[in-house]
């Protein structure tokens, strides 16, 4: 796989530096560089094949944080992907806001831009087998169990969707509680996009904040439920479906 890609630095000596590092990797093909976000922006929109922008975040006019917030709103948004270059570490939580693949900080050498490199090769690699399953109407493979990608930590993780005990909703993150794991998965999304992504059959919300594994029930009251030592209330508009729920097990 080739990953068309552009280089996008206020200074000439880093924006050269990220130029020379992208032609020593084979799988990365430089398709412009630009000394600002919006010569880059308009790079992008002449060659819609770019795949990939190291964007350095500091810039006049037009940031490499605002350039990325324009791409996540635009069709291209899982098409082009972006790895900051940045001296400033103060911008680590606004890159992961717009679901940048990686945050490179200055002064960076080629082993971590090559690290970065290979996570971009990883998430379009996955997106093209995606991609040729559904095409094909088929499962990548038929003997695995359902999962779902979570984005954790600048990485698409996978999750199996029978590992999963419960799910907590925080404002704009998600907590993904799984079995055989010490700590949750702290995912940047929704509880409501989050649960359009599961099963109704083996997830059911039983509060504004929770959504429960159905499997993964040890008891139920009828304002309650327990998942391992965890004991989560039912509450309001999500009673009813609950109630309909724990009929069944009598």
């Amino acid at each position: 796989m080739i990953i068309p890609c552009i280089a996008v630095d206020d200074e000439p000596i880093a924006l050269n530096l990220i130029c020379s590092y992208i032609e020593q990797i084979p799988f990365l093909k430089l398709e412009g560089s630009f000394s600002n976000a919006v010569a880059a922006l308009k790079a992008i929109h002449e060659k819609p094949s770019i795949k990939l922008a190291f964007l350095d975040i500091r810039m006049a006019h037009l940031s490499g944080v605002e350039l990325a917030k324009i791409i996540n709103q635009s069709e291209n948004k899982q098409k082009l992907r972006v790895i900051f270059t940045t001296a400033f570490d103060q911008y680590a939580v606004e890159s992961y806001k717009v679901e940048a693949l990686d945050y490179l900080l200055k002064p960076f050498n080629f082993v971590d831009f090559s690290k970065a490199a290979a996570k971009a090769l990883e998430y379009f690699s996955m997106c093209a087998n995606v991609l040729v399953a559904q095409q094909n109407h088929v499962p990548p493979l038929a003997s695995e169990k359902e999962y779902i990608y979570l984005k954790v930590d600048y990485q698409l993780v996978k999750v199996d969707l029978n590992d999963i005990l419960y799910i907590e909703g925080l404002k704009d993150y998600v907590k993904v509680f799984v079995a055989n794991e010490a700590k949750p998965l702290l995912t940047l999304t929704s509880l409501k996009v989050l649960e359009e992504k599961l099963p109704e059959k083996n997830f059911l919300r039983i509060h504004r904040s929770f959504i429960v594994s159905l499997e993964k029930i040890k008891s139920v009251t009828k304002n309650s439920v327990q998942i391992g030592e965890t004991v989560i209330a039912v509450t309001g508009q999500y009673k009813e479906p609950f109630l309909k729920f724990i009929s069944k097990w009598g």
